[in-house]
C-alpha cells in the first residue's frame, strides 16, 4: 500500500509551471530517489509534501499522506510535519541555529511527541552514531558529518512514517558520505520507515535506493526500479544523466615536470585552542610540516577527509592566511602566506568552493571580475575592459552577460564566472577548492572539459582540493592523500587508487560508492 499518493501536480508561480501534472505512488517502508538535475522540481514537490511550499505558489493537484489528503489548515499541517514528516535538509549549517546548542534544538522537535528530555536526546544522539555530549556543543563545534547526522536526529525525533532527505551528502567526503548512507538505510530498514531522497548524485541514489523517479523541468520522465532505470535507461535524457556519471581516466602523455613552479618547504599552520575551557591545551596543527613541489603544466589534486588541512594549506599557497613556520617559493620568490608580494599576487588564484557565497550580490559580474585587477594598477581602462571580455568568453559565456547579477545566472554559470574571476589576471597557478562538488552531474562535465582546454590554452597550472576521487582521476597528473595536517601518501591516480598503501587511502577507495550500473 502507498503511504505518499500524489496526483497531477502542478507548482507555478507567475503562472510558469515549475512542476508540471507529476504523478507519484511511493509505498509504505520504502527508499525511494528522486534525481534530476537543478531547477527539475524534486526540491518543490518534496516542500509540496511537508506544506512548506512560499505563499506565491500556485498548487493544483492532491498529494496523500497514508490515504488521507493533506490537510489545508496551517496549523493541522504543522501538526503533520511534526508527528509524522521528517525533514533533512541540504546544507546542516544553514538549517541549524548557530545559537543554541544542538542537545537544545532536537530537543524542540520532541515536544510535539511529549518525548523530551536529557534521556530522549541521548537516545536520538546514540541512533545517529554520536556520544551523548555532543548536545552540549554548538553547530560550529561539530564536522560537516556531525552535523548532518544532528539533523537526521531531529527529523527522527518524532518517530515520522516518512523522512524527506534533500541531498544530505552533496558536500561530505567519500567516507563520511557512505557512513551517512549507511545510516540512513539502517534506520529506516530498523523503524521501516519510508524514504523519499532527493539527489543529483546517481551513485548515492543507486547505493540507498530501491526504486527512482527522474524529473527534467518539472515533468517526470522515467520511474522504475533503480537497478533497471539505471541499468537499461529508456528515455534518452536518463542514458545521457548516467553517461554523464562515468569519467574516463586522464588519458595523454604523462606531465614532464621540466619546471618547478611552486616549492612548498617543511610548512605547518597551527591554530590556538584558546579560551576559558581550553586554557593550556596544545596548538591545532591544522598543516603539519607539509612540503611538495609542483611543476610548471601540472595538475595536482589534494584528497583526504574533511578537516585534514587541504582547504588551509590551499589559502597559503595563494597569500591568504600565513604559516606558522617553514616557507614556500613560487618561481623563486621566497614567502609565508600574506607577505606574498604585490608584484606575484596576479600570478596566483583561487576557485572557492560555493561561488555564490564568493560573489557580492550587489556588484554586477563586471565589477566582481575586475576586483582581482586592483592587483595591476598599471593597466588602462581598455585594457581592463579588454581582460574582462577575453575572461568571460575563454569560459564559454558572453561579453553581454557582464552587466548582469550573479542571482540570474545558473550554478554551472556561476562556477564559469568564478573561473574567469580567476583567469582575469592571467595566473600561472590556479587553486581549485572542490570546483564541481555543488554541480548536477551533466553540468560538472562540462566545466571539466572547460577546465581541461583552458589549462591546454593558456599552459595553466592547476591544484585541485576534491572529495570526487572520480573527477580526480580524470583530471589529475598526481595525488596527495592529506591525514591531519599531513600528506599521507603520493603518486599517479591510476597506480595510486589501483593498489592504495596507506589505511586512509584504502579507507577512501573502499567507501567510493559503485558505479551506477554496477
Amino acid at each position: 500500500m502507498s503511504l505518499v499518493d500524489i496526483q497531477n501536480l502542478t507548482i507555478s508561480f507567475g503562472g510558469k509551471a515549475a512542476v508540471s501534472d507529476l504523478s507519484l505512488k511511493i509505498n509504505k517502508g520504502e527508499r525511494f530517489g528522486v534525481i534530476g538535475e537543478s531547477g527539475s522540481g524534486k526540491s518543490l514537490t518534496a516542500l509540496a509534501i511537508t506544506g512548506l511550499l512560499p505563499d506565491n505558489a500556485e498548487v493544483s493537484g492532491t498529494i496523500g499522506l497514508d490515504g488521507a489528503p493533506l490537510p489545508d489548515d496551517e496549523k493541522a499541517m504543522a501538526r503533520l510535519r511534526g508527528q509524522r514528516i521528517g525533514m533533512v535538509f541540504q546544507e546542516p549549517m544553514t538549517a541549524l541555529n548557530p545559537l543554541m546548542r544542538v542537545g537544545d534544538q532536537i530537543e524542540e522537535a520532541t515536544r510535539l511527541t511529549g518525548h523530551e528530555g536529557d534521556s530522549a536526546i541521548a537516545g536520538l544522539l546514540t541512533e545517529v552514531g554520536l556520544e551523548a555530549r555532543h548536545a552540549e556543543r554548538f553547530p560550529h563545534q561539530l564536522s560537516g558529518g556531525q552535523r548532518q547526522r544532528v539533523m537526521i536526529a531531529m527529523a527522527l525525533a518524532s518517530a515520522p512514517d516518512l523522512m524527506i532527505a534533500d541531498e544530505p551528502t552533496s558536500a561530505l567526503d567519500v567516507i563520511t558520505q557512505r557512513m551517512v548512507l549507511d545510516l540512513i538505510r539502517e534506520i529506516c530498514d530498523r523503524r521501516q520507515m519510508t524514504l523519499i531522497f532527493i539527489s543529483h548524485d546517481m551513485r548515492a541514489v543507486a547505493a540507498l535506493c530501491d526504486r527512482i523517479a527522474v524529473l527534467r523541468g518539472g515533468k517526470l520522465i522515467e520511474t522504475g526500479p533503480v537497478k533497471d532505470v539505471l541499468s537499461r535507461p529508456a528515455d534518452a535524457y536518463t542514458q545521457k544523466l548516467v553517461a554523464a556519471t562515468r569519467m574516463a581516466a586522464r588519458q595523454g602523455e604523462p606531465h614532464v615536470a621540466d619546471k618547478i613552479l611552486l616549492e612548498v618547504d617543511q610548512l605547518t599552520r597551527a591554530f590556538s585552542q584558546g579560551g576559558f575551557w581550553r586554557w593550556g591545551q596544545q596548538p591545532l596543527l591544522a598543516v603539519n610540516n607539509v612540503s611538495l613541489s609542483v611543476s610548471a603544466g601540472e595538475c595536482l589534486a589534494l584528497v583526504g577527509p574533511s578537516g585534514c588541512g587541504k582547504t588551509t594549506l590551499a589559502r597559503m599557497i595563494v597569500g591568504l592566511d600565513s604559516a606558522t613556520s617553514g616557507q614556500m617559493r613560487f618561481e623563486g620568490t621566497a614567502y609565508r602566506g600574506s607577505d606574498l608580494p604585490p608584484t606575484r599576487r596576479a600570478d596566483l588564484s583561487l576557485v572557492f568552493q560555493d561561488p555564490f557565497g564568493s560573489f557580492n550580490p550587489r556588484l554586477s559580474v563586471a565589477q566582481s571580475l575586475g576586483e582581482p585587477l586592483r592587483l595591476m594598477p598599471g593597466l588602462d581602462p581598455m585594457e581592463r575592459e579588454q581582460r574582462l571580455v577575453d575572461a568571460i568568453e575563454s569560459v564559454g559565456l558572453d561579453r553581454a552577460m557582464l552587466a548582469r547579477f550573479p542571482h540570474e545566472f545558473s550554478g554551472g554559470q556561476r562556477q564559469r564566472l568564478a573561473i574567469a574571476r580567476a583567469l582575469v589576471t592571467r595566473p600561472s597557478l590556479v587553486v581549485l577548492d572542490e570546483p564541481v562538488s555543488a554541480l548536477d552531474v551533466s553540468v560538472r562535465g562540462d566545466v571539466l572539459d572547460l577546465l581541461a582546454r583552458l589549462q591546454n590554452q593558456f599552459g595553466l597550472t592547476y591544484i585541485i582540493i576534491s572529495h570526487d576521487l572520480d573527477m580526480v582521476a580524470a583530471m589529475a597528473d598526481r595525488v596527495l592523500v592529506m591525514e591531519a595536517g599531513k600528506i599521507v601518501e603520493e603518486g599517479k591516480p591510476a597506480a595510486l587508487f589501483a593498489a592504495p598503501q596507506h589505511r586512509l587511502t584504502k579507507a577512501l577507495m573502499e567507501a567510493r560508492l559503485p558505479d551506477v550500473a554496477a
